[in-house]
């Protein structure tokens, strides 16, 4: 073991520890801390024994145990424990040292921390990290941010520790780990990773229930239905471990049903959706999927309304495995959309943050590793390699003509769920979505004369050059003066 470590990590929770010990199967050695010390002891005499892991029973034990420039990695509880924990470092860090969050942080926080660490010449970094246990361990999708001063000290380990992409030649050679962007960069792109996240799980449940509910099949059935799907253009983690789940049975019977239809959050999903609406992009399916789970939760209203409420029979009449097909269609055309709405929602903050990213880069980062990594990232890579500033995953030619296939069964999915009564929210906003980015007129213009009626609110004229507002008397009883003109 080298006489100083490379890096440290705080925080012995799921996520810490497995980090620790990837970073030690790459080589480095690594100091491990936490609030609790026995933590610490149960560590190194149980999975770090033997291996490039050392402890540190202070915060002056921890910064001395470390190379310069130090690193030390928080894996702590969001919001106020990663600044007090900052608060507590700083007295004994030099300049040029590294402090990275590696935790589920609000980018503003991001933003926040790094101009005030680099006060005090203190170099931040926010690093979404994504993959779970598993990730962790064997490699995660790693989202860097930050002080761009830091990323060559902390890119050889946070590129080592990665998940891998093929290279042209067939090695896994490419890290799913590339510096994101300035400041708050990196937890933003986490944070619409995760908000994608949402909406695929999402969009994959509306697949299974009308599977189930409409279509009447058993488990078995609709397992063999995404286990067939993990094969063709929808391939994914998600949809791969959809299918194990369906498999698993507990006293013969699947498990999956015996589980309470309650879904929680930790609001990173939220997070994605209030951003998107403070920045004026239409993030409606990763919406809906918030909404979706906090319906879920009003189980006691749900039991008391499904006796209350009335609705249509479920009665599907036509050629099951032509459905089947359709809703693979369906989930595809979804998938598209709420990419499409989360590179865009990416791109708007680029915009309003003064971020320098790389689209087809972030692609990447979420080819494997992560919970969304799926085989069409490569497909988002070369769009956004072919035309960088791309307004909309929806204009490239691939996605385009996907959606193009995928439409009639679409439209199929969406009536028959809704003449049925079967919710799927997430499936009808992509297409609702859809119909309106491809409208070249919208009724808005209706909206801006009711705006404008009750409140002068004023509108722009067709006939007349963009950025000129107009008032109109409507009643003849107003006057002439109108409300200042503002978008939010």
């Amino acid at each position: 073991m080298k006489t100083q470590s490379d890096i440290a990590v705080v925080g012995l929770a799921v996520m810490g520890e497995n980090l620790i010990l990837n970073m030690a199967s790459k080589g480095f050695t690594v100091t491990a801390y936490n609030r609790s010390y026995h933590k610490v002891e149960a560590f190194l005499q149980g999975r770090a024994k033997g291996k490039s892991i050392r402890g540190a029973d202070s915060i002056e034990s921890l910064v001395a145990s470390l190379a310069s420039p130090r690193k030390v990695m928080l894996m702590v509880k969001s919001g106020q424990p990663v600044d007090d924990f900052i608060r507590l470092l700083l007295p004994h860090l030099d300049e040029g040292d590294i402090v990275i969050d590696g935790g589920n942080s609000q980018f503003e926080d991001s933003n926040r921390r790094t101009k005030e660490l680099a006060k005090s010449g203190i170099l931040y970094v926010g690093a979404g990290v994504s993959g779970g246990e598993e990730g962790a361990l064997l490699g995660p999708s790693i989202m860097p941010g930050g002080n761009p001063q830091a990323w060559p000290y902390v890119k050889p380990i946070f590129q080592a520790i990665s998940a891998k992409v093929k290279d042209a030649n067939g090695e896994l050679t490419i890290p799913c780990c590339d510096w994101v962007g300035e400041d708050g960069a990196g937890h933003f792109v986490k944070m619409v990773h995760n908000g994608i996240e949402y909406g695929d799980m999402q969009i994959i449940c509306e697949g299974y229930v009308l599977m189930r509910d409409l279509l009447g099949m058993s488990v078995d059935d609709i397992q063999a239905v995404f286990a067939d799907w993990n094969t063709t253009e929808l391939s994914s983690y998600l949809i791969e471990i959809t299918a194990d789940i369906l498999s698993f049975k507990e006293d013969g019977e699947p498990l999956v049903e015996k589980i309470l239809d309650t879904a929680g959050q930790k609001g990173t999903g939220k997070w994605t959706g209030i951003t998107a609406l403070h920045l004026g992009v239409p993030l409606t399916l990763i919406g809906e999927a918030v909404f979706a789970r906090c319906l879920s939760s009003l189980k006691s209203q749900r039991v008391l309304a499904a006796k209350a409420i009335s609705g249509p029979k479920v009665a599907f009449t036509g050629d099951k495995q032509a459905f089947i097909n359709d809703l693979k269609q369906a989930l595809l055309a979804a998938k598209i959309v709420s990419y499409a709405q989360g590179f865009a929602l990416i791109q708007e903050a680029a915009k309003e943050y003064d971020w320098h990213l790389d689209y087809g880069s972030i692609a990447m980062m979420w080819r494997e590793g992560c919970i969304i990594r799926s085989v069409f990232l490569d497909n988002i890579k070369q769009a956004y390699d072919n035309h960088p500033e791309l307004n909309n995953l929806m204009l490239d030619d691939y996605f385009n003509n996907m959606l193009a296939s995928a439409q009639s069964g679409w439209r199929k999915v969406v009536a028959a769920a809704a003449i049925n009564g079967v919710a799927a929210p997430c499936i009808g906003a992509s297409l609702s979505y859809f119909d309106g980015y491809r409208t070249e007129n919208l009724p808005a213009n209706l909206l801006q004369a009711q705006r404008d009626y009750f409140g002068a609110h004023t509108y722009e004229r067709k006939d007349k050059p963009r950025g000129e507002f107009f008032h109109t008397n409507w009643t003849g009883r107003g006057g002439n003066t109108s409300s200042s003109t503002y978008d939010v």
